[in-house]
């Protein structure tokens, strides 16, 4: 019984992070240039303050240890999410898509657009696996990994058409991405996503039900697997037909005149998504935050 309350604990924890963290990333994007910058700066610094955080919790094997970790891989993704958002990290190509541009070429422009930014996300991947190497503490690496595979997958499902739009989300200063992604009712990889993130999902909820498991442990597993859940859910978003910016309501401001659709993804950091419309009806593109 005290595991599960540990546990139920550890879940109402991690959906209030992953509520209130997106909210902020989509309020500091809206603010002004000069307060963005300082917002970078700040950003910066407690990114690298996770990252001591991290190696000074791998060895911890309490229950505080487990959520010191997964509080220290959210802000270690934070960091990558709004260096993105922002526009200071994002790729070579910064221009709109041409129009016409299909297949394999499409694909390579798209990833172009993003090279930076995911070349960001592989180095401080790295950096928490090796901090991390070999230690009893895995719940950072477990966070940073379920974020960086979900928001991935939700990358690949948005390039590969979806459903679902919501205006509220897309950056001004980002508008040329909307161009490499596109909409249809679903696709064919969203199934096989979802069905390999719910078997994950279903081992980690095995891990923190094990009577075997010390409160710690089951912690750690609840905090992993909350975060793979709440991904599993935002990909179920963008095919649903349901309003995804009711949740963050208080840190939204419409911009008059600003034809743009997104939706946010994965993750408090996680690994959010921005879509976008076309001008043509019958082709819509995408950004992922």
């Amino acid at each position: 019984m005290p595991a599960m309350t540990d546990s139920s604990i550890a879940i109402g924890f991690a959906v209030f992070i992953w509520w209130f963290s997106t909210g902020i990333v989509i309020l500091l994007n809206r603010m002004s240039r000069s307060a963005i910058r300082l917002s970078l700066v700040l950003s910066s610094l407690l990114g690298l303050a996770a990252l001591v955080g991290l190696a000074h919790t791998a060895r911890q094997t309490d229950v505080a240890g487990a959520y010191c970790a997964f509080t220290c891989a959210l802000l270690a993704w934070g960091w990558n999410e709004l260096s993105f958002l922002t526009g200071w990290i994002t790729g070579p190509r910064t221009s709109a898509l041409p129009a016409g541009t299909v297949g394999w070429p499409r694909f390579v422009e798209s990833c172009r657009a993003v090279l930076w930014h995911e070349l960001g996300i592989l180095l401080v991947g790295l950096a928490v696996v090796t901090i991390t190497w070999d230690a009893p503490n895995q719940v950072g690496t477990g966070t940073y990994l379920v974020l960086w595979v979900m928001r991935t997958s939700a990358k690949l499902n948005l390039f590969f058409g979806v459903r679902n739009l919501s205006e509220e989300f897309l950056p001004a200063h980002l508008a040329y991405l909307e161009s490499f992604f596109r909409r249809r009712p679903i696709n064919a990889f969203f199934f096989f996503a979802v069905a390999g993130a719910s078997t994950c999902l279903g081992l980690l909820v095995l891990g923190a039900k094990d009577a075997l498991s010390t409160a710690p442990q089951a912690v750690g597993y609840a905090l992993v697997a909350t975060m793979l859940a709440l991904a599993i859910l935002e990909h179920l978003l963008l095919v649903l037909p349901l309003d995804t910016t009711a949740l963050w309501r208080w840190a939204i401001r419409k911009r008059e005149g600003h034809h743009a659709s997104a939706l946010t993804a994965i993750s408090p950091h996680t690994a959010s998504l921005v879509v976008a419309d076309t001008l043509d009806k019958h082709d819509t593109v995408f950004q992922i935050r």
